[in-house]
């Protein structure tokens, strides 16, 4: 029991550690040369293509993952109902950022509405598979929090 609780509490300090650092992606743009036309990285050679250099290919491009990414683990971590209007946002940012990839497009965020439907589709259908698998470790904790307090305070028959 007490190694399962050291094993839970690394593993949501290493999730926490991992979403505050996320905004700091931002700033990885700073770090490159602007002057710059290609990086080569280990996810391959980065070229600038439309933008005018690497540095703001680099900086449009984590403009839009880093708030899909959290948008995606906020999705994916919610328990309310409401949860579902956080799929448009998604599909949006999801769109704008292939549009960024796909650098023949010239203004990534003068999005058609529908373009993004069919992407909006296989999102939801990918988001709802991973956040079926996860919903039910958030219902246990929901439910081990209610326990818990139901044995803390003592009832009384009679």
């Amino acid at each position: 029991m007490k190694n399962n609780k050291r094993t839970s509490l690394l593993i949501s300090s290493l999730i926490i550690l991992f979403i505050i650092s996320t905004p700091y992606l931002l700033y990885l743009y700073k770090g490159i040369n602007p002057d710059t036309q290609s990086i080569k990285t280990f996810f391959g050679t980065i070229k600038s293509g439309f933008y005018p250099n690497v540095q703001t290919y680099i900086y449009s491009f984590f403009a839009k993952f880093v708030p899909l990414l959290l948008l995606i683990i906020w999705f994916i971590t919610n328990k309310h109902w409401w949860v579902h209007a956080l799929s448009i946002p998604i599909s949006v940012y999801l769109f704008q950022l292939i549009s960024i990839i796909n650098d023949s497009e010239k203004y990534y965020d003068e999005v058609e509405f529908i373009y993004a439907v069919p992407i909006t589709v296989v999102v939801v259908v990918i988001l709802y598979f991973i956040r079926s698998k996860i919903s039910i470790y958030i219902q246990a904790v929901d439910l081990k929090k209610e326990m818990d307090e139901n044995m803390k305070t003592p009832k009384k028959f009679g």
